[in-house]
């Protein structure tokens, strides 16, 4: 798996999620306990990840909805 996107905002991510999803391409959240133990101090920010097969295709998504992404 390849990190795709890396944030603290909830729905930002959720959103992302949702545009990948409807693309048909699967994704995994990493690191959403660790943020929750840590508080609300925001020094953990999740992880977006693809599999490695998805990645060019979530990375072109992302920019032609204007999003970035970690490449």
């Amino acid at each position: 798996m390849k990190e795709l996107f890396r944030s603290n905002d909830p729905v930002k991510l959720s959103w992302l999620q949702a545009l990948l999803a409807d693309s048909g391409i699967d994704c995994l959240i990493l690191d959403n306990h660790a943020s929750v133990i840590e508080g609300s101090i925001g020094a953990i920010q999740r992880r977006l990840m693809v599999a490695d097969d998805d990645l060019e295709s979530a990375v072109q998504l992302l920019s032609e909805t204007g999003e970035e992404s970690a490449w």
